[in-house]
């Protein structure tokens, strides 16, 4: 995972019975309630506890994990320069 001042990059592997649209309702609802948990001064900011955007950009890997992976640091590195 790389965080980027405007958004994530998170490489993950899920199980096939596991629909994507649950997944990431599950870590958008999760990470949410932990982030205002540990920063309770953001609940005032994003009273209606909306932080994340409603969408995302899922792809599959399968053999170029290697290459996505190459990809999320390089992206990081720009942005740090």
């Amino acid at each position: 995972m790389e965080a980027c001042p405007n958004h994530i990059h998170l490489l993950v592997s899920i199980p096939p019975k596991l629909s994507v649209l649950s997944f990431m309702g599950y870590l958008k609802g999760k990470s949410i309630l932990m982030i205002f948990e540990r920063h309770a001064s953001m609940k005032y900011k994003f009273a209606n506890r909306v932080l994340w955007c409603k969408g995302y950009y899922v792809s599959t890997v399968g053999k170029n994990k290697k290459a996505i992976e190459i990809y999320i640091i390089e992206e990081l590195k720009k942005i740090l320069k």
